[in-house]
């Protein structure tokens, strides 16, 4: 079944698209959630786009389980990318240096995110910054700053450990 309740979102999702239980999309303002051919969204996929944030998931992309993507600007992921469970995706850091504001009054540091193509994502990681073609990130890992193509980083923040190709 699809409800739709927001008739200002764009929201283009293929018929070969594997939805499992628990799959959700928050857009009070609208955005666009578009997902390639083939994807599969295992179980407790959550996203939550505000503004005129945009997701779009390429062809052949795998969420295991338990993903939680919050996006205000972009998120770009490429071909055949593989999510393990519990994977956090942010565009956005909180402010916290004004010492007489509270932290949800000083507002957010924004960048766009892009994950390329072939990409695989361990369980547990947060993902803050943009990833790199066939890169791969160790469980438990914080990326902090871009990851480049074809290299294992892990920990948290994430680094390199290894890179090949």
């Amino acid at each position: 079944m699809l409800l739709l309740t927001n008739m200002h979102a764009d929201v283009r999702i293929p018929k070969n698209t594997r939805i499992g239980p628990r799959f959700r999309l928050y857009m009070p303002d609208g955005g666009t959630f578009h997902v390639g051919p083939g994807c599969d969204f295992r179980r407790d996929f959550v996203c939550e786009i505000s503004g005129g944030g945009t997701v779009t998931i390429g062809p052949g992309t795998i969420f295991t389980s338990s993903a939680l993507i919050q996006i205000t600007t972009s998120l770009t992921i490429g071909n055949r990318c593989v999510f393990g469970q519990s994977v956090m995706i942010a565009d956005g850091n909180h402010r916290w240096r004004d010492r007489d504001r509270h932290v949800l009054d000083q507002g957010y540091d924004y960048r766009p995110i892009d994950i390329a193509d072939g990409a695989f994502i361990f369980s547990k990681v947060t993902l803050l910054n943009s990833v790199g073609e066939r890169a791969l990130v160790g469980a438990h890992s914080l990326v902090t700053k871009p990851v480049p193509a074809q290299c294992l980083v892990a920990g948290s923040p994430a680094r390199v450990i290894e890179q090949f190709g």
